[in-house]
């Protein structure tokens, strides 16, 4: 039995199929040529020819629908959200979240491959040019902020650099107060100078030894024994000071002082002593007082910030791991002048003592310290008389002074050299007296006040510095060699043009003098607080609190001197807040 559907269908595509196509539901053979038709494809043609019909009829329903007047209804108001609509919604979210997966995805590939090609050639130093004869010796003695920032920024090419220091890496002590209290590692904090002096165009020669004296006339210069003498044509003093004592007895024996990275180890050291001894069976309630209360000397960005790390210690590691100590816990502040960090403005010296006052921090202003002792240390304050203060650390953050080496080079130069306070320097930091000797940082006395921020930017000045004298110098030699050559009178005339040109050259290299910009002020107070000073437009902004914090924390990371440095920190950052110190 045959079937015909060309009555159903309007469209011509079932033409095609009324015309050319019929079939026999048992056999599936065609009427029209006689073809055999396989039992998938006809069930298949069956499917595609129920489509086109069930069209044709929503076609034919819609068309009766619009044909046919439509009567008012009352209806309740609705929001008809559309299928398509959900459609395109949905297509452009997953469309956004795509595109936010591939730019995760690429800007975490590349910060990972950046990361690992920054490390690798930190590891692996391109080859370096050996010693040259015919260039200068420069001499750079110490490894602190002056002469690392110098060391960074020299071009190696110019001269043979030596470098003698009795330690062999570079320290950034302002975040020595937390190594002392183990919010951070020693290493973090450490730069080896001979990574620096590797990644540099020349040969860097580090000499780990203290020198013992400097001659100002005939140049050499002698480290500690075995001795030997090397001889210089420029020298950079950059040897720092040493913690000022004011030879108050006891200061020196049995104070801590915050200078060195042996100095904040040796604190943390002490500091669990008397924790441990505290926590001992037996130990008395005046004892346990004594033991824990913690002295700091000094009123400047070093001792705020070390009885802030401190307070944090204390309170958020003791609290929990001796919870019977917590409540005999003291600390307290002594500084000599009438208020506490005396070069930041009044209202960030009120909102610190404010601060130190809800931590339970006791601020001694207007205070001298006339002695140290085993368990107490003696206090003078200016209206009263002296008195011992039971204790068992004292922390000494008090100034710097001259070291001896200092002295007696300052001594072979007593015409010129006139501050005790350290060495004179001119408008390019050159020494008075002796023009092929250049001091940064604390060792000399200038208006700039001894902090890192002006050693480093006195080193970084004469890196760029020596890049002229270098030029100056190499012209020099060309001039000095011009006029000791003897080419006779026909090339006289050539020879006196050059002079003049390279004469002109020479005067045309001007070396500018040193000026220091200052960068602003910071200090960590505790508790998650810091305080900061900053030049803005001209004018001091002030600001303080845990915005200031965060602000503190990013300034130092980006002020360290390498990417392990950074990572290091950071890492240890995270470490203590997760896990305690």
């Amino acid at each position: 039995m045959h079937s015909h559907r060309h009555q159903k269908s309007p469209l011509p595509a079932i033409y095609f199929w009324e015309h050319f196509v019929s079939w026999h539901d048992d056999t599936g053979t065609f009427d029209g040529d006689q073809r055999y038709l396989s039992s998938s494809s006809l069930r298949a043609v069956k499917q595609l020819t129920i489509l086109f019909d069930s069209l044709s009829s929503r076609k034919a329903s819609l068309a009766a629908r619009s044909s046919s007047p439509r009567q008012p209804t009352a209806r309740t108001p609705t929001v008809h959200i559309s299928g398509l609509g959900k459609s395109r919604i949905g297509n452009k979210w997953r469309g956004f979240l795509q595109t936010l997966g591939r730019v995760t995805l690429v800007t975490v590939v590349g910060a990972a491959g950046t990361f690992w090609y920054i490390t690798y050639k930190d590891r692996n130093p391109g080859p370096q040019l050996p010693f040259d004869p015919s260039k200068k010796t420069l001499v750079i003695l110490g490894s602190g902020w002056g002469a690392t920032s110098l060391l960074k920024g020299l071009d190696t090419t110019d001269y043979n650099t030596i470098v003698i220091s009795p330690k062999n890496f570079f320290l950034f002590t302002p975040l020595l107060p937390s190594v002392a209290v183990g919010t951070l590692g020693a290493k973090s904090i450490l730069q080896p100078t001979r990574f620096v002096a590797r990644h540099k165009a020349r040969q860097v020669s580090v000499i780990e030894a203290e020198a013992t004296n400097v001659d100002v006339y005939t140049s050499p210069l002698r480290p500690l024994e075995p001795t030997r003498t090397i001889p210089y044509d420029y020298l950079v003093y950059a040897v720092g000071a040493e913690t000022q004592t004011f030879n108050i007895p006891g200061v020196k024996e049995r104070a801590c002082f915050m200078k060195e990275i042996g100095d904040a180890e040796q604190m943390q050291a002490r500091f669990l002593d008397c924790i441990e001894t505290a926590a001992f069976p037996g130990t008395s309630e005046e004892e346990k007082r004594r033991l824990l209360h913690m002295v700091v000397v000094g009123g400047g960005p070093t001792g705020i910030e070390m009885a802030g790390e401190l307070h944090d210690f204390l309170e958020e590691d003791l609290k929990s791991w001796y919870p019977e100590l917590h409540p005999y816990v003291r600390i307290t502040l002594v500084e000599a002048l009438p208020s506490v960090l005396p070069s930041f403005s009044k209202e960030l010296i009120a909102y610190t003592e404010r601060t130190f006052k809800e931590s339970k921090i006791d601020i001694l202003t207007g205070t001298m310290v006339k002695g140290v002792s085993e368990s107490s240390v003696r206090l003078k304050p200016k209206d009263s008389e002296e008195h011992d203060l039971a204790c068992g650390l004292v922390v000494w953050a008090a100034g710097n002074k001259a070291r001896d080496i200092t002295r007696n080079l300052m001594a072979q130069l007593s015409e010129h050299q006139t501050n005790k306070r350290g060495i004179l320097v001119d408008d390019h930091l050159r020494m008075l007296g002796a023009p092929s000797i250049f001091a940064v940082g604390d060792c000399t006395a200038t208006s700039y006040a001894p902090t890192a921020q002006v050693a480093s930017q006195q080193g970084a000045y004469l890196a760029r510095l020596f890049k002229l004298i270098a030029q100056r110098d190499e012209l020099a030699r060309k001039l000095n060699e011009l006029s000791n050559a003897n080419d006779g009178k026909d090339v006289e005339t050539q020879k006196i043009q050059e002079a003049e040109r390279l004469a002109k050259q020479i005067e045309k290299i001007k070396l500018k003098p040193f000026h220091y910009s200052h960068q602003g002020s910071l200090a960590y107070i505790g508790s998650d607080k810091a305080i900061a000073e900053l030049p803005i437009f001209g004018r001091e902004w002030t600001s303080g609190g845990v915005a200031t914090f965060l602000f503190w924390r990013s300034a130092y990371l980006s002020t360290l001197f390498s990417l392990r440095n950074r990572a290091l920190v950071a890492g240890d950052w995270m470490r203590t807040k997760f896990f305690g110190r």
